[in-house]
């Protein structure tokens, strides 16, 4: 399968937990729909201390999988939002 583009999209959103509002990441995300999903190599700058797991609350709001043959970060519903 085809694997996503490494430089993606322009456009910068940031990734922030929903339970104590802690900014996640910010990520370049394509199209205008809702985050389902995170390709690791477009999160332009992360501010948590392990994968997946919110630095102030410390829930876990993702799981690692492998989306078309990259790694990626796919969220847990309504765990996270964006600005």
């Amino acid at each position: 399968m085809a694997k996503p583009n490494k430089k993606g999209p322009v456009r910068t959103v940031n990734v922030y937990c929903a339970r104590c509002k802690t900014q996640l990441f910010k990520y370049r995300k394509g199209g205008k729909g809702a985050l389902v999903k995170c390709f690791i190599e477009r999160i332009v700058e992360d501010m948590t201390n392990a994968p997946c797991v919110c630095p102030g609350c410390e829930q876990q709001f993702a799981r690692q999988t492998m989306i078309r043959g990259a790694p990626a970060y796919k969220m847990i519903g309504g765990k996270v939002h964006m600005k």
